[in-house]
């Protein structure tokens, strides 16, 4: 007899990851769709629907069914939310099937069953347990689900940054802020655009947050090209370090802010497991260069970047699927 079959899902503003059971990660694509105008065609998900997106094709609709981490095109996210566990071949078995979804801590309740209702899509057997993204993240960088210390985890994905102080399988504070990486790159667009005269990209804004951040780089500055606003051709442009770092700090001071706070609202009795276990930084945000040390330097507390950022709320949802999913409530 087949085992019960399992997927953990860690469905993001800009990726999605599909953990199965037994086999471990096997998707990570864009949290993309691209729709047909006219036609009856099939649509696009994930990496092909992301391509086309930078074309802007006249006739096709790209979408992101997630903003800020929830479900806003309920019929979209269903359609590409099914589509990412067939690529993942994930079937059902004798038992039924399990499925833990991470989920930001700041969804509203209806935010919640859209996102059920969109994995439950022609899938009814299908039992779904929902877990907030911070304990996710908290037990993918190793806190165990049922630990007495206190862990405070800071997840900066492309559309949330939640940090939170977690024990075992639960929050004891959280703030969700909606901002993340994609606030990061349009923030470094428009500077790049006032102070330079040049329109560019969100991949070149992305390369210049990855290369520069807050820290400069190893050269201090990095080359983009983009649309001259003057002249209307296209320019290349050498962006220096400070100009980027400028531009991020409008969005890194309130996550800055927001940990601070939830170090003053900490009960004193984890304080001893908070300090152990240091600040744990996660998410795509966690590699922005710089923001550790800036964090360590804020809250007087060592920061850590864990392991495999980009994949620590997948790690943690697998846990809780292959190892404590008793411990999630049912919707």
């Amino acid at each position: 007899m087949r085992l019960r079959s399992g997927v953990a899902v860690d469905l993001g503003t800009v990726n999605s990851l599909v953990h199965v059971r037994g086999r471990g990660v096997v998707l990570d694509e864009p949290s993309t769709i691209a729709l047909y105008r006219h036609t009856d065609q099939p649509p696009l998900v994930g990496e092909r629907a992301e391509e086309l997106m930078r074309k802007e094709p006249v006739d096709i609709d790209v979408l992101h069914p997630l903003r800020e981490g929830v479900i806003t095109e309920l019929d979209a996210a269903a359609t590409m939310l099914q589509t990412f566990l067939r690529r993942a071949r994930f079937r059902t078995s004798v038992l039924g099937p399990r499925a833990v979804i991470c989920v930001p801590s700041g969804a509203s309740f209806i935010e919640r069953r859209a996102l059920v209702a969109a994995a439950s899509f022609h899938r009814p057997r299908l039992a779904v347990r929902l877990l907030d993204e911070p304990v996710a993240a908290a037990i993918g960088a190793g806190a165990e689900p049922q630990g007495t210390d206190g862990v405070l985890i800071v997840d900066v994905g492309g559309g949330t940054t939640e940090a939170a102080i977690v024990l075992g399988a639960h929050m004891v504070r959280v703030h969700s802020l909606r901002v993340g990486g994609n606030a990061m790159d349009e923030a470094i667009v428009q500077a790049v655009k006032a102070e330079l005269g040049l329109h560019i990209g969100l991949r070149a804004a992305e390369h210049l947050k990855k290369s520069l951040g807050l820290t400069g780089g190893a050269s201090g500055s990095a080359q983009v090209a983009g649309i001259d606003l003057a002249r209307g051709t296209v320019r290349e442009e050498q962006v220096r370090g400070p100009l980027v770092a400028s531009a991020l700090e409008h969005v890194v001071a309130p996550i800055i802010e927001s940990v601070q706070e939830l170090l003053w609202e900490m009960p004193p009795d984890l304080a001893d497991g908070v300090i152990r276990r240091k600040v744990q930084l996660a998410g795509g945000g966690a590699l922005l260069p710089g923001l550790a040390s800036r964090l360590r330097d804020s809250t007087g507390v060592t920061t850590v970047v864990v392991e495999k950022p980009l994949r620590a709320v997948v790690r943690g949802a697998a846990t809780m699927l292959e190892h404590h999913y008793e411990l999630l409530p049912p919707m």
